[in-house]
């Protein structure tokens, strides 16, 4: 199964929270994964927030990360490219999103997922209004 996470869903192997346990059985499942290029810096910012408030520890943040670029290594990365851009602002048209929000989908468009995981009600609409089958976790 070819899977794209956003941002929200995929923090949530680095992030206990609701819905973590469904999202480490989307990503067992999957054959490949997909994630946009402003996934990783979405994370490691919501980890340094997290860190900053002390919610998690430096050690806490430091396995984090180095989980995060260690599942990234087999993961396709999604680069913002003129197609994506495009198919992005088609999106933003027709659907009320943010501007990541309708990137994230773009990429998972490009990408040629079969499923789109998010945490976002109104992206996963998005998604869906673009073709994708959602998965909300």
């Amino acid at each position: 199964m070819k899977v794209f996470f956003d941002s929200s869903a995929f923090a949530k192997r680095y992030i206990m929270e609701a819905g973590s346990e469904k999202v480490e059985r989307i990503c067992s499942q999957s054959g490949m994964l997909g994630v946009s290029s402003i996934c990783l810096p979405e994370i490691i910012s919501a980890l340094c927030r997290l860190r900053r408030q002390s919610v998690i520890t430096e050690d806490e943040y430091g396995s984090a990360k180095q989980a995060l670029w260690k599942d990234v290594e087999d993961a396709i990365i999604c680069n913002i490219s003129p197609s994506v851009i495009r198919q992005s602002i088609d999106i933003l048209e027709s659907h009320k999103v943010r501007t990541l929000d309708a990137l994230h989908v773009a990429c998972a468009l490009e990408f040629g997922a079969e499923v789109f995981v998010s945490s976002d009600i109104q992206q996963l609409s998005a998604a869906k209004g673009a073709g994708l089958k959602i998965l909300k976790v």
